[in-house]
């Protein structure tokens, strides 16, 4: 079947897609600063030799590892405010589904990461007299970032995709504007296309970017 291109429906639309593609850049930077961060504590939780902290650590992980980010995403936009005293907002809905999410398999990276250093760098940072603390801080976490640099890129690269399940939602972003300009027009080959390859505009860079960060760490090393 032979389809006659024409990208005109979708370039004279520039205001829907500046406006998806700032909240795409919005929710992903949000997901990706809380996904991160709570995936820390929940690293060190899971490596915690301390069984009330280890334990929450490991169901957290445990519930949102094997649970679709999807419907994490509409149970907290359609379930939660029945428990709440207050509107939950599309962006609030996905933020909390994928920082969630991807805190659980974040969590797991940091504890991988954590667990591949060898005992000598422990038994050194006691030598010197640090508490186990000061040890994580100085020598351990610095040089387990290094071990974890590509899987953490991994992460932060599917937290950008998976931005797009916001649309399940209806919060603005790339996707949901692609849905919106596909439906004025009846051209959903290219406002899908045009949207694939701005998702490949904005994640090529970085992960180029990232190989030449991991060039620098191994250069240092």
């Amino acid at each position: 079947m032979n389809h006659n291109w024409n990208f005109d429906a979708v370039w004279a639309n520039p205001e829907a897609l500046l406006a998806g593609a700032a909240g795409t850049l919005r929710i992903f930077t949000i997901c990706l600063v809380l996904g991160l961060s709570l995936g820390l504590l929940v690293g060190l939780g899971r490596y915690s030799v301390r069984q009330w902290i280890y334990l929450p650590a490991s169901a957290f992980v445990e519930f949102f590892r094997n649970t679709p980010v999807l419907v994490q995403i509409l149970w907290f936009y359609f379930a939660l405010p029945m428990l709440v005293p207050f509107e939950i907002s599309p962006l609030m809905a996905a933020a909390l589904g994928i920082s969630l999410n991807s805190a659980a398999f974040s969590g797991e990276i940091f504890r991988g990461g954590i667990q591949s250093l060898e005992r000598s760098q422990w038994e050194g940072a006691q030598a010197l007299g640090m508490t186990d603390a000061q040890a994580m801080r100085r020598i351990i976490l610095p040089q387990a970032i290094k071990r974890m640099l590509p899987a953490l890129t991994n992460r932060a690269i599917e937290i950008f995709k998976m931005s797009t399940l916001a649309s399940a939602v209806a919060y603005v972003e790339l996707l949901q504007q692609g849905k919106l300009i596909a439906s004025i027009n009846y051209n959903p080959i290219e406002a899908y296309t045009v949207i694939a390859l701005i998702f490949f505009a904005f994640l090529y860079p970085l992960v180029q970017a990232t190989y030449v960060l991991e060039r620098k760490l191994r250069q240092g090393d």
